[in-house]
């Protein structure tokens, strides 16, 4: 079930702020160590002046979680519209997701950084919503030719292992974009199937 703010972002533009802020602080600290305080400070607000907009910190992080999964969603369709080959087409939408992940979004960022079962109360929330951007990924891995016999669910968990994975490595202005990474990966996928 979403979470939504307490009041709609059209009465209070505040919470596009307090937003940005949190997917920011959750990116950066993780969600543990970030506090309704740090929050409230980055927005130059008081403290108790959030909870006007979110009953609880769980309820923030819903909310980022939300967007970040919008933002994926999103970024991908676009890049795969114009695709219609199913390779070009996965490649196409690890490129979108590593675009994101890596150059545009602290919202993608707390997707990868917090782990649902990091957050007791709100974990199925979270998981509903991770499955949800999964989706995609099981709809363009569904659409290639692989031998039979190919799993593959593990598959897509592989790749996107492997796409969440390079946030810890990627290294801006480096010898690869995320657009040539993806290549690569969708290059050394679709080599072993055919090995």
């Amino acid at each position: 079930m979403p979470v939504k703010a307490l009041k709609s972002t059209r009465s209070d533009n505040r919470v596009t702020a307090v937003l940005d802020a949190a997917a920011r602080l959750f990116a950066v600290k993780g969600y543990s160590a970030t506090t309704m305080r740090d929050i409230a400070e980055a927005c130059d607000m008081l403290p108790g002046s959030l909870y006007y907009h979110f009953a609880a910190k769980e309820d923030l992080l819903v909310a980022v979680y939300e967007a970040g999964v919008r933002q994926l969603v999103d970024n991908m369709r676009a890049a795969i519209r114009e695709e219609s080959d199913p390779w070009a087409r996965l490649e196409a939408g690890c490129a979108a997701h590593l675009e994101t992940l890596l150059r545009q979004s602290d919202y993608a960022q707390v997707l990868v950084r917090v782990l649902p079962a990091d957050v007791g109360h709100a974990a199925a929330r979270l998981k509903a919503l991770r499955a949800e951007y999964e989706r995609s990924f099981r709809d363009l891995v569904g659409a290639l030719l692989l031998p039979p016999g190919t799993d593959r669910g593990v598959l897509r968990l592989m790749l996107l292992g492997a796409l969440n994975w390079s946030r810890f490595w990627f290294a801006e202005g480096g010898r690869d974009t995320p657009r040539s990474l993806a290549r690569k990966f969708v290059h050394l996928l679709r080599e072993t199937q055919h090995a």
